[in-house]
């Protein structure tokens, strides 16, 4: 279980904390590259954002008030873009932090979509599939012409799947005018196959930050069979990267999520385990590993520790407990400015979300280009595009690095605001 204390009186909760803890990161990119004023301040804070209030009719036959966020950061590369999450704690300043770490990695990838993000805060685990269905559908009524497949483009996220994607775009579409209905299809990616989805889309975010592991490891002269890893989340990035990693050769030693924490020295049976959370909603039951304290989890020694949970979950106390070479951010900012400095000082690499998890958003942009065009790509396409995108990508970081003698969140940051400048020295600011 999660032991953290909330803020003492006086300091700023945990999701505003993390949006200024993004905005320092910008900061310190922006000083490594000499970024213009003007254009770190328009960056700090995002365009639009949007809150609603919506009701909703529930199973009982009461209704019940919900409130949604969508944050959009910025749109100078092209339409904003980035994933909507159902979680009981979701709040604004927590999206506006994960819109502005989208316009980077969108920057980075060179995608040519902007940053947004947003959510409903609600516990998707306590209702029923109707009464889910008709959040999400009050939700995307409620937006309206807030989102569009030219304007803002979402995305699963914590919570949310490909079966709430397309109730979206179903919700959407209905919005449209007939003749024009089917070229919304792409308002919203990572859909199901069925309904206009990529082959691939659904591991994509675990496999580039595979191609980022086996590039690390490649560059060390490491081979990644007999290594050992844990993870904590085992939603849809947990469980694909494990499940990925075991066929490479990697042990999956310890699993984590929000019903506690497992360790299996012998290594966990990963499609089983997924088979498991799927079933229950939670690793929480499983029998063929034994149970285990947050510290004991954290402190359990491995090679790669791969975080894919919530923000903000390494934190100083849990960087000097972890025994690893590596931690491989697939969630989004789950390692804090304290925390890093304890890891690089302790000698562990640590490759950023901002590259680490850019796999999802680069096969939802493949995503939304078949939509427009009426294509599907066959997966080996798909995952050839991705590899190349995630390799290039990591080598550029790598080297940018080495040759700022910065971090590797700081050159990842550093290239997305490049990329950004070069934008807006080229069209000035209207008028």
């Amino acid at each position: 279980m999660d032991t953290r204390t909330s803020a003492p009186p006086g300091a700023p909760d945990e999701s505003t904390q993390f949006l200024n803890n993004i905005q320092a990161q910008q900061a310190r990119a922006a000083a490594v590259i000499a970024l213009p004023e003007h254009i770190g301040s328009i960056l700090s804070q995002p365009k639009n954002e949007i809150i609603v209030n919506f009701p909703v009719l529930m199973d009982d036959g009461s209704h019940r008030l919900f409130k949604g966020y969508r944050i959009q950061h910025n749109n100078i590369l092209g339409p904003y873009k980035g994933g909507l999450r159902f979680h009981p704690d979701t709040r604004l300043d927590e999206c506006k932090a994960l819109a502005m770490i989208m316009t980077y990695k969108c920057a980075l990838m060179d995608i040519p979509f902007g940053g947004g993000k947003g959510g409903v805060r609600c516990d998707p685990r306590a209702l029923s599939e109707n009464e889910l269905a008709r959040v999400t559908r009050r939700f995307t009524h409620a937006l309206g012409a807030n989102i569009g497949p030219e304007y803002d483009i979402p995305a699963p996220d914590v919570g949310t799947n490909s079966k709430i994607m397309v109730w979206i775009m179903d919700t959407y579409m209905n919005t449209a005018g007939y003749t024009e209905r089917n070229a919304q299809q792409r308002v919203v990616t990572g859909k199901t196959l069925e309904c206009g989805g990529s082959q691939g889309r659904e591991k994509a975010t675990a496999q580039g930050l595979v191609h980022c592991i086996t590039q690390w490891a490649r560059g060390r002269g490491l081979t990644l069979e007999g290594k050992t890893a844990i993870v904590q989340g085992y939603g849809n990035v947990g469980s694909h990267t494990a499940m990925i990693l075991a066929r490479m050769g990697v042990s999956i030693v310890g699993i984590g999520d929000h019903s506690g924490y497992m360790l299996n020295p012998e290594g966990v049976n990963t499609h089983r385990m997924a088979e498991h959370v799927k079933k229950t909603g939670a690793i929480a039951g499983y029998s063929k590993s034994h149970g285990a304290t947050r510290d004991e989890f954290f402190a359990h020694k491995a090679d790669i520790f791969i975080p894919a949970a919530l923000q903000n979950q390494i934190t100083e106390h849990e960087a000097k407990l972890l025994q690893v070479q590596l931690v491989v951010e697939g969630a989004n900012s789950p390692t804090t400015p304290e925390g890093e400095t304890v890891l690089l000082s302790r000698g562990i690499e640590l490759i950023p979300d901002v590259l680490a998890n850019a796999g999802g958003v680069t096969v939802s942009y493949y995503e939304w280009v078949q939509n427009g065009r009426n294509e599907s790509w066959e997966l080996e396409e798909i995952e050839t595009r991705l590899e190349k995108a995630m390799t290039r990508t990591y080598a550029r970081v790598v080297s940018f690095a080495e040759e700022r003698g910065c971090t590797m969140r700081d050159a990842a940051y550093a290239l997305a605001l490049v990329r950004l400048k070069q934008v807006y020295d080229q069209r000035k600011i209207f008028p």
